[in-house]
């Protein structure tokens, strides 16, 4: 018979995944196998700097969180060694800072997320990973926004030289 302090941590540890993954904007699932210590290590600090929780666990801890969290589709990629990031601040940090490592590492899979309450697959993070910052993406509306008016500035010089000459 298993030991009632056992038990009673396992069941805490459930809630703690399971408000996470509910309070998460993105949460990342990831194969870490062959990562050396030196890696793991670098891997942490690029999270811990965009405010990513990053934590390595259990599979059978994971599926009772995601059935708790209404999430099952997840559990389809919780199989063998798993890390999971969490961001509750930015939705595409945790997907971006992985894939990137990734491309660096090829010991480091993606497995699939969840990215505002969505199940998301592999394939899926990846391209949430290459869309550009939102500050490249309001740079590129602002310059859309500008070219009218650029151009029609340019069209009224133009006439005023034409008129003046």
């Amino acid at each position: 018979m298993a030991n009632a302090k056992i038990i009673q941590g396992k069941e805490q540890a459930v809630a703690e995944i399971t408000t996470k993954l509910r309070e998460s904007s993105s949460t990342v699932v990831a194969d870490y196998r062959g990562l050396n210590v030196a890696q793991v290590t670098e891997l942490r600090k690029q999270l811990r700097e965009a405010n990513v929780e990053f934590q390595v666990l259990k599979n059978s801890l994971v599926r009772r969180a995601t059935a708790n969290a209404e999430l099952s589709e997840l559990d389809a990629v919780l199989a063998g060694p798993t890390a999971v990031a969490f961001s509750k601040d930015d939705a595409v940090a945790p997907a971006k800072i992985l894939a990137d490592f990734a491309k660096k590492n090829d010991a480091l899979k993606l497995k699939g997320g969840v990215v505002e309450g969505q199940v998301f697959s592999a394939e899926q993070i990846k391209a949430l990973a290459d869309l550009p910052s939102r500050e490249g993406l309001l740079s590129m509306l602002l310059s859309v926004l500008q070219a009218p008016m650029r151009n029609f500035a340019l069209a009224v010089k133009a006439v005023a030289e034409k008129q003046e000459a």
